[in-house]
């Protein structure tokens, strides 16, 4: 089967397919990746929360919308979307592991080069695997359909890494909204920090860790985790 990464945007079922849809995003984190390793301190702080931007709301979309179509219609859909919904929580740990860690610690390193690598093979297998066997079993119609509720799902979704919070329904979709007016909230506290007047920022900043505290108490609720596969939970 030929890979997504070597289709044209026609081959793909037109712009508003959700693979063309997923091709442009992986196009753009790519790029972001490369800057992210040209870059230190506070530029390096931008990147990364540009990539948590996409990566996180792309990643929810899939697992909402994708991955139970995939389920469904593949007959080893359940492995396949598994593989990926452990990528998509190690990311989840990794990111995790960078905020609590000060930007001049020497453990960053390790972890930005896992995280650069993690998200790498999570292209390559979706893109050389998964896309291609749900291009086969789906016409050009479901595909734009697809693409359609995908990016619907993508712009109310969650920005921030949920490590707590399960992969698959229903406990991602009762995440939803709670953590996506709270991630969104906390862009624009560090949006202020960065970018703000300079009487704004300590009072963003406060706000910004309210948020946070608000956000890991509502992940924590138990109905937030039903549906996981146990398998997606990493140890520590």
């Amino acid at each position: 089967m030929k890979s997504v990464a070597e289709q044209s945007v026609e081959e793909l079922g037109g712009r508003i397919s959700v693979l063309a849809r997923q091709k442009r995003d992986h196009v753009k984190l790519n790029r972001l990746l490369e800057e992210l390793h040209r870059t230190t301190g506070r530029d390096q702080e931008r990147v990364l929360l540009r990539i948590y931007r996409l990566v996180f709301p792309h990643a929810f979309a899939e697992e909402s919308v994708l991955w139970p179509v995939m389920r469904r219609t593949l007959a080893d859909g359940q492995e396949l979307t598994l593989e990926i919904e452990r990528e998509h929580q190690e990311v989840n740990e990794l990111v995790t592991r960078l905020e609590g860690i000060p930007r001049d610690s020497p453990e960053r390193g390790p972890i930005l080069n896992r995280l650069t690598e993690v998200l790498r093979e999570d292209v390559r297998d979706e893109e050389d695997e998964l896309f291609p066997r749900l291009q086969s079993r789906v016409d050009r119609r479901e595909l734009r359909r697809l693409g359609l509720l995908w990016e619907v799902v993508r712009r109310v979704a969650p920005t921030r890494a949920h490590p707590i919070v399960a992969r698959r329904p229903p406990g991602n979709v009762v995440a939803a909204l709670p953590l996506s007016v709270l991630d969104r909230l906390r862009d624009l506290a560090d949006l202020l920090v960065q970018r703000g007047p300079a009487r704004v920022a300590p009072a963003a900043g406060t706000a910004g860790r309210g948020l946070a505290r608000a956000a890991h108490a509502v992940e924590r609720l138990p109905i937030m985790r039903r549906g996981e596969d146990p398998s997606t939970r990493f140890p520590g």
